[in-house]
């Protein structure tokens, strides 16, 4: 008897350990926004904002796509603004795979609904504390046009997230 109640007592305090620290969030900031069902039109920004209080850690900033099977493209590139509260700005263009060379989309998901975490800062130091906002827009062409797909269909959700 006296050896199961200790094996149990082991059990559970194995079992508080372990959920203890695989609770831990690493996640500061997690937002999405839905895109409207005709489609995410073109030079529409999804916009974020967010308060930095920790001027010393660094974080990962990354782009959250949630697409379907009606995205009809391998790539998505997209124009990011990062600005600062003394309206310092921050503009890249990012490309990015959404499929691979036989056309299935990556990203993880059980149904046509696929989430791509895309990196878009990696270590990424605040020196500011205050509002920030961050916009996303895409920046998708068809081959030899000038001008940007009017209306992208199959991005559902566009998000951003920082992870200390």
């Amino acid at each position: 008897m006296r050896t199961i109640l200790k094996i149990n007592n082991f059990s559970i305090v194995l079992g508080a350990l372990f959920l203890m620290f695989s609770c831990t969030d690493k996640t500061g900031f997690n937002t999405y926004k839905s895109v409207a069902t005709e489609g995410w039109k073109a030079n529409e920004k999804v916009m974020f904002e967010f308060d930095v209080k920790d001027t010393i850690s660094p974080k990962n900033l990354f782009i959250n796509i949630r697409n379907n099977s009606e995205y009809a493209y391998s790539n998505l590139y997209i124009i990011t603004e990062l600005i600062f509260p003394n309206e310092t700005t921050i503009i890249d263009t990012l490309q990015y795979e959404m499929a691979d060379e036989m056309g299935r989309f990556l990203g993880n998901g059980l149904t046509e609904i696929k989430e791509n975490k895309l990196f878009y800062k990696e270590n990424k130091t605040f020196l500011i504390p205050g509002k920030h906002l961050f916009n996303v827009r895409h920046a998708m062409r068809k081959n030899g046009d000038v001008n940007p797909i009017a209306f992208l269909k199959g991005i559902q959700e566009v998000g951003f997230s920082i992870e200390n």
